[in-house]
């Protein structure tokens, strides 16, 4: 399972707003958001992360990567 923090949503229409910026990239599979953790995930994608954060940020979000608790 892929992740991004997505941050900026604040109701259902930007979770569907993000979910179909996502889903719309090429080979998007199993994509979900989340309002209540501010993140979208999905299973497969058929476009580099980089290309996953910019559909997102082309819509008016910020997306990132998630920061591992392990890595502090």
């Amino acid at each position: 399972m892929n992740k991004l923090k997505v941050n900026g949503m604040h109701c259902q229409n930007c979770v569907e707003a993000v979910k179909e910026a996502v889903s719309a990239l090429p080979g998007a599979k199993g994509v979900e958001v989340s309002l209540e953790k501010g993140e979208v995930t999905w299973e497969e994608m058929g476009a580099s992360i980089e290309e996953v954060k910019a559909a997102i940020e082309d819509i008016g979000f910020d997306a990132s990567e998630p920061k591992c608790c392990c890595s502090q």
